[in-house]
């Protein structure tokens, strides 16, 4: 998954705070995506696991498991390769075929213990197949564009929009992503229901999730939600209405997790609905509970986790899905920070074969833990971090120069001793902060008054600048500058 690149912010004025630390260098590598890595002790079931998903999307998370895990390389390919003999995609097909045959010669020539625990040989490349299916999409292409054209020159709007789902749910067959997008766009104009328009709106969705469009992706759903089947019904929601609701709230908790606002994903995904969770083309409802799961602990504070997650009837069922995010969450509302963490590290690696999670593994790891050493400390004056290593199985130099970063990012108000390995909360005069935040409102309550008393004399004196008009001829301005001197004689 493509990200955008950590931006350097450069100091040109020369002032050096006293303390001044260069960045951590592994803090960048944690704000960047890491493409390169190996997952060696996968405890993902491949069959169940492609059986949540359809289209595209299958095949997609297939492949990116086969790049990331070797140990799963060959059998995920193989059944990529399967599914994608179902589509019109000719093109996948031969691709995934090459890295099916390269991941076979891997295996084969690594050992005889692997290659007797490897798969067998990979199927040939059928041309009979390829050649029929190309032949057989171009064919539907050529019915479904002229049929298209019929329909327009009969100017039935309700047909036309239907061919162009229909062209754009070909073109998507064939792994043609852009004219999938353009056609399923152009159905737009064609809308003549709430029902139509929410329609064209979660096909746009899908395919720039494809696309990996993220904001194309937040457009498409705050107009789906505008419309007045979404949008008026407030109360209680028919479970038409309640299903694309929960789709819509699914593709924009994937668009704010991939644009890194994980506390804005969450809520996005808290909201899905888990009786109304069909949405095989993107996600799965153990999606949802991992990637809303992982973002609430990441971002909420107790009060929130409480109310939002835990407290939840409706994300409790997404809970039941996946037991070990459910136990993770709880450990970590109960203090229990060291099973907490360990049992993070055992759901780890199935984590980073997830395409859409992957990217934010490490960047999440890092919040929760930070925010647990956080949440450890807040209701203490000082804390031995000798126990505090304990609690969170960790050596006590390791967990120092963990709370040296929290104090200097200012997460944490405290010092460290370091001969004595005690943590100190620092002393926050209360009444002195509050005495000056309250005279700081007094000076803002006093300049906006006076800018208001300003604004009614200048409006009770009608004292006003009129702008020249914008066309007219210097005649017009001439005239207007003698009937203005006139009456200032007058």
């Amino acid at each position: 998954m493509k990200m955008p690149l950590p931006v350097q912010v450069f100091n040109f004025q020369g002032a050096v705070e006293p303390m001044q630390i260069d960045a951590d260098p592994q803090e960048d590598q944690q704000n960047s995506p890491d493409v390169s890595y190996v997952v060696e002790n996968p405890t993902l079931d491949l069959e169940q696991y492609a059986s949540s998903y359809s289209g595209l999307m299958r095949i997609e998370r297939l492949q990116f498991i086969a790049e990331h895990c070797p140990q799963l390389r060959a059998e995920a390919l193989k059944m990529a390769l399967s599914f994608v003999q179902r589509t019109f995609n000719v093109d996948m097909y031969e691709e995934i075929h090459c890295k099916l045959t390269e991941a076979t010669r891997e295996v084969q020539g690594a050992s005889d213990a692997a290659a007797e625990a490897g798969a067998a040989d990979p199927p040939p490349l059928d041309k009979a197949w390829a050649e029929s299916t190309r032949k057989k999409a171009l064919l539907k292409l050529e019915k479904l564009d002229t049929d298209l054209k019929n329909y327009k020159g009969n100017s039935i709007k309700e047909s036309i929009r239907r061919g162009h789902d229909d062209l754009g749910d070909h073109y998507l067959d064939c792994g043609d992503l852009s004219n999938a997008l353009k056609c399923y766009s152009r159905a737009r104009d064609y809308c003549t229901s709430a029902k139509h328009v929410i329609n064209m709106c979660l096909n746009v969705i899908k395919v720039s999730v494809y696309l990996q469009n993220w904001s194309h992706v937040l457009s498409y759903v705050s107009k789906a939600e505008s419309t007045p089947e979404i949008a008026e019904q407030r109360g209680e929601r028919d479970c038409q209405s309640q299903a694309v609701l929960t789709k819509l709230k699914c593709a924009a908790g994937l668009a704010e997790l991939a644009s890194r606002k994980y506390k804005q994903a969450a809520k996005c995904f808290l909201l899905a609905s888990f009786d109304h969770c069909d949405f095989p083309e993107l996600l799965s409802p153990s999606n949802v509970a991992v990637y809303g799961g992982m973002c609430a602990l990441a971002t909420f504070d107790r009060q929130e986790l409480q109310r939002n997650v835990i407290s939840s009837s409706s994300f409790k069922l997404f809970l039941e899905l996946e037991p070990q995010v459910r136990d993770i969450i709880f450990k970590f509302y109960e203090s229990k920070y060291a099973s907490c963490l360990k049992m993070l590290d055992e759901i780890k690696d199935n984590l980073l074969l997830d395409m859409y999670l992957a990217p934010h593994v490490r960047t999440l790891y890092t919040q929760i833990r930070n925010r647990a050493l956080i949440q450890y400390f807040s209701p203490y004056v000082s804390a031995d971090m000798t126990k505090m290593a304990q609690a969170f199985n960790t050596t006590v130099g390791a967990l120092e120069d963990e709370l040296t970063q929290l104090i200097l990012e200012g997460l944490i108000n405290a010092r460290i001793d370091s001969h004595s390995k005690i943590l100190y909360a620092r002393d926050v005069d209360q009444r002195s902060t509050t005495f000056e935040k309250s005279l700081h409102m007094g000076k803002e309550f006093q300049r906006r008054a006076k800018a208001m008393i300003l604004r009614a004399a200048v409006l009770r004196n009608q004292i006003h600048v009129k702008s020249p008009p914008r066309e007219g001829s210097q005649g017009d301005l001439n005239s207007a500058n003698s009937q203005s001197r006139m009456s200032t004689n007058m």
